[in-house]
């Protein structure tokens, strides 16, 4: 499905981010993996997948590597912006460098790796931009004034490149996971993931390969005719 195209995958070392490299790089594209734990993404270097240590939040880093994968690939067809983290607290007790951490990774990160790659995917007029946003962009959430604010400013973020692109046939678009199982929610007690459950109606949490599977069709052949939306996978916890 995806057979020579080349794709940068941002915090691709784990979780969410993991999957979606392996699942595109089962669908035969080559991925290259931006990121900050060195030992996990050598872990899944091997053929038609390289690791670059990059800061996503530094715009010189982010040139750099993208530079490199374009000259060793000569092109890019495929962003999706994954890293992500949070410094969750009441905004009353919220820091600043706690609120400049979250939007600097989570948001300004969008900002570095598109500006980046869209010269190059306008010149070939093709390009699939996929932004990992959150429900809790979608609805907030209590304790995340700094972590919602990054994954809406992604989702408006995402609109307003879409217009700006859509004629040069460059596609952008948003995946709003749920609660998936991964080391960001392991974080959460039994209490929490109780209350949680209680709220999705199919009364699971999801798997990093439901948002894998999300993100290979919007990165894909199949979503031609999509651009400028949010889908959300979430077990219908938003609706």
């Amino acid at each position: 499905m995806l057979k020579g195209q080349i794709a940068i995958v941002t915090g691709g070392e784990r979780g969410i981010g993991k999957a979606i490299a392996q699942k595109f790089l089962g669908a035969g594209a080559s991925v290259a993996i931006f990121g900050i734990d060195e030992a996990l993404g050598k872990e899944l270097s091997g053929e038609n997948c390289r690791f670059f240590p990059v800061d996503v939040s530094d715009s010189a880093a982010v040139n750099a590597a993208v530079k490199q994968v374009i000259d060793a690939h000569g092109k890019v067809d495929i962003l999706v912006n994954n890293a992500g983290i949070t410094r969750d607290q009441l905004l009353m007790k919220m820091k600043e460098e706690e609120w400049d951490a979250v939007l600097n990774v989570n948001l300004k990160s969008c900002f570095n790796t598109c500006q980046a790659v869209i010269r190059p995917m306008i010149k070939a007029r093709a390009g699939s931009i996929i932004n990992m946003s959150s429900v809790v962009g979608l609805i907030g959430n209590a304790g995340q004034a700094n972590y919602a604010a990054s994954k809406a400013g992604m989702i408006g973020f995402a609109k307003a490149l879409a217009r700006e692109v859509a004629g040069r046939g460059i596609r952008v678009n948003c995946i709003a996971p749920g609660f998936i199982e991964t080391p960001m929610t392991d974080k959460l007690s039994d209490k929490q993931k109780e209350s949680i459950l209680a709220m999705i109606p199919k009364g699971k949490m999801g798997q990093p390969e439901d948002i894998a599977n999300a993100a290979l069709f919007l990165a894909s052949p199949l979503a031609e005719y999509i651009t400028g939306q949010t889908l959300a996978v979430d077990g219908g916890f938003v609706m």
